[in-house]
């Protein structure tokens, strides 16, 4: 019985993560820890999301996500909408107004 549960989670596994696609994201503008906590909390309610990860010594987000679910350019837009640049994607200009002076450029780290 023990192995037949596991073998079944093992295929549920396989099953669930044949959906996801994995895509890094240009964050040029992030300048500090706060800016890393805002994104991946912000990116983390949008649906589809599974998994997003801050680099900010590299400028670089790591998303997973369910692609029959959300797309690259809809996660572009909500890390946009928090104020900050996402790849091509531009930060809404009021947002980064609102963003603490240590998440804009020139900011205090």
């Amino acid at each position: 019985m023990k192995q037949i549960l596991i073998t079944l989670t093992i295929l549920s596994l396989i099953a669930c993560s044949g959906d996801t696609t994995k895509a890094d994201i240009a964050l040029n503008t992030i300048q500090c820890g706060m800016c890393k906590n805002t994104i991946e909390s912000g990116v983390a309610e949008v649906d589809g999301v599974v998994k997003v990860e801050v680099d900010t010594e590299k400028k670089v987000g790591h998303v997973i996500y369910k692609a029959g679910v959300v797309n690259l350019a809809v996660i572009e837009g909500a890390i946009a909408a928090l104020g900050y640049d996402a790849n091509e994607t531009k930060a809404d200009p009021d947002a980064y107004a609102e963003l603490p002076g240590c998440c804009q450029k020139g900011g205090m780290h």
